[in-house]
């Protein structure tokens, strides 16, 4: 536990003082008595019940050590839902992902998966859907509306390429869009050969101070994918913007990475899962990677990432829990002090 106002504690030095004068006192009171004639009946009838004298000062003395703890405003890492938070989903829709090994394809069971990830996760995370190919689209931008992205999952259109970086980059821009991530800049550069009049006034990009990877805890970014980049912007380029923005990436992989590259349709589709490339994505960032191989890992996948993004970890301020228990503290020495004695000692 720390304190952000660690020099109230030194007052804690004073509490021994309570107990000597509580103890004075009661030698005091003992001196100025009345004296009875018949001491041993007075001392039968209060055998037995003489401890309960000392238990309101007792409970008093622990409330005002907790005043002073308090004071001192003590902060704890305590774990918390999160508090409107965005959750981006970015699913590959690539050729590829009509492969049907993980039953009845690869591309119905992300679609199955991610929707049962949608119904567990508290209905206060915002979720946004991005697909990806051999470009990245907004399929939903991030919403409360579980229905919405249902329909947006259902309407996949699969497509030829990989552009993995893309996606992520396009996830950022989303959770930033005041820092003007320009995503055909970095896919182009300076082979975009025209603008429109909405990109000349659009600002420059802001400068990004890096932060630790994964400090982020406003959103996280969830990457499936079953295949290695073909197009688009370097996948560890996209990631290491992640990483300075402090946002994880849960990555799921979804394939063998012992596949090769098949002919369909006049063209390659390449049914490689570029392993490697995909946990350094979720290394740098903070993230997780998990291989899912069969639809039923796949939705046992989505689960966990689920649980893993309901909570986190935070420092928390605590003073008013501490005031809280002292002042309950305080409530139970008097009215024991009323029940037992008819008094407010």
């Amino acid at each position: 536990m720390l304190f952000l106002w660690p020099d109230y504690l030194w007052l804690l030095l004073a509490l021994p003082l309570l107990p000597a004068a509580y103890v004075w006192l009661l030698r005091r009171g003992r001196k100025n008595a009345v004296r009875y004639s018949n001491v041993g009946v007075v001392r039968a009838a209060a055998e037995g019940r003489n401890w309960r004298r000392h238990v309101p000062p007792a409970l008093l003395l622990l409330a005002i050590c907790g005043l002073l703890v308090a004071a001192a405003r003590p902060v704890a890492r305590v774990t918390l839902p999160w508090s409107r938070s965005t959750i981006m989903l970015a699913i590959d829709v690539s050729l590829s992902m009509r492969v049907s090994d993980v039953q009845p394809t690869r591309l119905a069971a992300a679609q199955e998966a991610a929707k049962l990830f949608l119904k567990d996760l508290p209905k206060d995370i915002d979720v946004g859907l991005i697909t990806f190919a051999g470009s990245s689209q907004v399929a939903q931008r991030a919403t409360l509306d579980r229905a919405a992205l249902v329909t947006a999952i259902d309407a996949f259109q699969m497509q030829r390429g990989t552009a993995i970086g893309n996606a992520i980059v396009h996830c950022l821009s989303e959770l930033f869009p005041e820092q003007g991530i320009d995503i055909g800049e970095m896919t182009f550069g300076g082979r975009k050969q025209s603008r429109s009049l909405d990109d000349k006034a659009k600002p420059p990009p802001k400068q990004v101070q890096p932060v630790p990877p994964g400090s982020y805890k406003s959103a996280a970014i969830i990457l499936l994918s079953d295949g290695r980049r073909t197009t688009g912007i370097d996948t560890l380029e996209a990631a290491k913007m992640a990483a300075d923005r402090g946002v994880k990436i849960y990555v799921v992989g979804l394939g063998t990475p012992d596949g090769a590259a098949s002919m369909g349709e006049g063209y390659s589709i390449y049914l490689q899962l570029d392993e490697p490339t995909l946990r350094e994505v979720a290394r740098v960032t903070g993230g997780d990677y998990h291989h899912a191989g069969t639809a039923e890992k796949l939705r046992a996948v989505y689960e966990n990432l689920g649980s893993q993004l309901q909570v986190q970890t935070r420092e928390t301020e605590v003073t008013a829990l501490v005031a809280a228990g002292s002042a309950l503290l305080t409530l139970i020495a008097a009215l024991l002090s009323v029940v037992w004695f008819r008094r407010i000692d």
